[in-house]
Parts: structure tokens; C-alpha cells; sequence
């Protein structure tokens, strides 16, 4: 770890900018490692053999340790590219982006949020992929697409409109885009929290690729979607639930470490009922996340998705709310640069607004609770006030319109 940390200082000092640095050589040793011990690509079932339940513990312990992630190739957002190479790519696309990717030869990134429209409705989303012989042209305004300046990413997966007319669902499609391509141009690294990181704003001007890129056809875009976002979300879930271990650990350190008004601050019941809190709401969180995991092996990921969607709410809102806790009972030491808390608390907040706002999981988990039909136990529970019929005095009451409860006079 301290030789990466070195390592990687001593690139970012020479590049042009920081997000511009390439990989520490120390990264290519440790992740030889891992592929002699077979330590690769655990996200993958296909590759792996592992369940989506039995990877689960394993990303907990990954999101303590950001570099494992790299070290056994299981970083976004590669992981939820390779799954749609693997699932939706043909042999040759396969041989020339998925081998490479799968052996941490190369990096990637996932072209889709835009910002002149409302990208947490995909709908919305309206880059061009336009058919001009054997070729697709390619237009476009992109941004926070993560791992896009990094010197090793070599492709993008580019979700774009090839029409405009038809069912909603079927007007956009996913096409890989070599990043090398004429007409990409990459107009900054964008900030999180006012710190520049690897997540970029990109125009790609009349980029032109085969026909042969094309990933399973013309308006497929949503169905592959709907494979890959789940996957990531709930990666991202089992990380978050590692990253409130690490926390509740960094609090168990500093509490005995501390004194304050007479004792030691472990023995102070507000920090120990923060303790216990804390503790609650890491296994909560934990077995939402692995019910999502076993509904996802055995039913797959659309089946899954309601409470994946629950997981990404759940997962990212406990843990802030304990590194927030943490940063808290570390005081003015849980806001310096001599402690990580600041750092996790800007990747997890960030989490809830990627790969989907809270809104749009909680609106997802919602319309799924609405079509269930009433039952007598809910109605017998609601109550009924006869006096309303019996008195008739809202007999005039008209809704104004959908969901409206205000009376027409």
C-alpha cells in the first residue's frame, strides 16, 4: 500500500494533471498476483462461478480496501462493461474489448449521463447513433463519465438515441466507441465536492464507427441497460456496507484513544449507544443486501430489481449517516487530512446520486407497493367514517384531476 501511495504521488507530480497519471507499476505486480491465485474478476459469474450472494462478503471487504478492487479487476465501472461484453457482445467484440479488459490490460468507461437534460430519466438521453452505410455517426454531449481521462481507459460503451419515433423503450442503443477515435474530445475532469477526480465531460463530434459495434442492435439499448445497471448497483451496495465497517472500526479506535470531561470517551453512553446504533444498522443494511443478492440468483436482476432498488437507498443512507457520526466523535481530526472520513463521505454521497437518484429507487419500490390491490385487513385498519355518507354533506365534491383532493364549488 505505502509503495502505491509513493508511487502514485510521483506520477501525478509529472503529469499534466492528476487524473492524467498512469497506473503505479506496483499495480500490474500485485494484480499478476492475483491472477496466479485466481483472485480475478469475482464480480463475474460467468467467469468465476461465483453467485451474486457469494461475491457479496467479498466486495464488503473491497470497499474497505479501494486498491484490491483494482488489484483483482472488480473497479467500476469496468465491471458493469465487462458483464455487458460478456452477455451482449459477439465473439469478435468479445476477443478485441472483453479479453483485454478481463486480464486489467486495459480500462473502460460507461458513456451515458448528459447535462442539457435529466439524465435519471434515461429517456431523456438523446446523443445520436446515426446509420450512414457500414458506419454509425456519432453525436453527443456527455459528462461525469468516470475513468474516461485515465491514460488505460481504451473504450467506451456509449448509450445514445438512434430514433426518435416508436415505443419509448426501444429509441436508444448501446454501441462501443474506441476513445482514439477523431471527433472525441475531452473538455475537463469535473469535480465532486470541489475536488477535480476521474470523471469527465467529453464531446464526441461526428465520431464514426462500424456497424459491427453495435451491441445486440438497433433500440436495445434499455434491455441492456436493465442487465448491467442492476449488477452495479448492487456491487456498489456491498461496497458502501464495507466502507460502514471501516467507520464503525475508525470509531472503536478513537473512542478509546480519546478522554474528555473525566473518562475515557468508550465510556460515555452516548458514544456507546452510537455504537450499538451503528451496529444495527450495518446488519440491517447487510441482510437487505443479500436478500436482493438471492432474489437476483434465483430470479435474475429484473425480478430482483424492487429490491435492489431498496438496497440502494438503504446501503448509501446508513452510511453516511455513520461516517457523518464518525466525523462527528473525531471532531476537528474527522475533517483533516490526516483522516480518510472526508474522503468516504464524498464517494458515498456521490453514490446516491449514480447509477440512479434515491428518488427513482424510491419511485420504483413505490409503484410496485401500488399495484397490489387493496385488502379487507387495510381497509378494516383505515377506518371508515359513516357520517360522511350519512349527513351527505360532500355529495358536490368532484377531484380535479389526477391524484387532485380539492373540491370543484
Amino acid at each position: 500500500m505505502e509503495t502505491y501511495k509513493q508511487q502514485n504521488a510521483q506520477l501525478q507530480r509529472e503529469a499534466a494533471h492528476p487524473t492524467l497519471a498512469p497506473e503505479p507499476p506496483v499495480l500490474k505486480v500485485v494484480r499478476e498476483k492475483a491472477r496466479q491465485r485466481g483472485l480475478m474478476n469475482f464480480f463475474l459469474p460467468e467467469v468465476c462461478k461465483l453467485t451474486v450472494l457469494e461475491y457479496s462478503p467479498i466486495a464488503e471487504i473491497l470497499g474497505t480496501v479501494p486498491l484490491a478492487n483494482h488489484a483483482m479487476n472488480c473497479a467500476a465501472p469496468d465491471t458493469g462493461n465487462m458483464e455487458v461484453l460478456e452477455r451482449y457482445g459477439t465473439p469478435e467484440q468479445k476477443r478485441k474489448w472483453l479479453e483485454p479488459l478481463l486480464e486489467g490490460k486495459i480500462r473502460s468507461a460507461f458513456a451515458m449521463t448528459e447535462p442539457g437534460v435529466a439524465s435519471s430519466d434515461a429517456t431523456n438521453i438523446c446523443s445520436t447513433i446515426t446509420r450512414d452505410g457500414n458506419e454509425y455517426v456519432i453525436n453527443g454531449h456527455k459528462w461525469y463519465i468516470s475513468g474516461a481521462i485515465r491514460p488505460e481507459c481504451k473504450v467506451f460503451i456509449f448509450l445514445g438515441r438512434n430514433s426518435f419515433e416508436g415505443p419509448i423503450h426501444r429509441q436508444h442503443s448501446m454501441i462501443i466507441v474506441p476513445k482514439d477515435l477523431p471527433g472525441i474530445k475531452i473538455l475537463r475532469p469535473l469535480g465532486v465536492f470541489g475536488h477535480e477526480h476521474d470523471h469527465a465531460e467529453i464531446i464526441f463530434d461526428n465520431v464514426r464507427v462500424p456497424v459491427s459495434n453495435m451491441l445486440l442492435g438497433e433500440g436495445r439499448g434499455f434491455e441492456i441497460a436493465q442487465g448491467r445497471l442492476g449488477p452495479g448497483r448492487i456491487h456498489h451496495c456491498m461496497r458502501t456496507i464495507g466502507v460502514a465497517e471501516a467507520a464503525l472500526d475508525a470509531i472503536l479506535f478513537r473512542v478509546r484513544q480519546r478522554h474528555a470531561f473525566g473518562s475515557v470517551l468508550s465510556t460515555k453512553d452516548t458514544i456507546r449507544q452510537q455504537i450499538a446504533e451503528a451496529r444495527l444498522e450495518i446488519t440491517k443494511s447487510r441482510l437487505l443486501c443479500y436478500m436482493a443478492a438471492c432474489e437476483a440468483d434465483d430470479h435474475g436482476f429484473k425480478a430482483a430489481r424492487v429490491a435492489i432498488a431498496m438496497t440502494k437507498v438503504d446501503a448509501p443512507r446508513m452510511c453516511l449517516q455513520l461516517l457523518d457520526n464518525a466525523i462527528q466523535i473525531h471532531g476537528a481530526h474527522g475533517i483533516s487530512q490526516d483522516s480518510l472520513l472526508t474522503d468516504l463521505y464524498a464517494n458515498i454521497r456521490t453514490l446516491r446520486v449514480a447509477d440512479g437518484p434515491d428518488i427513482v429507487h424510491l419511485n420504483t419500490i413505490a409503484k410496485e407497493e401500488l399495484k397490489r390491490k387493496p385488502t379487507n385487513l387495510g381497509i378494516t385498519v383505515s377506518g371508515v367514517n359513516d357520517n360522511i355518507e350519512k349527513y351527505g354533506k360532500f355529495k358536490h365534491y368532484k377531484p380535479l384531476g389526477k391524484g387532485s383532493m380539492i373540491a370543484r364549488l
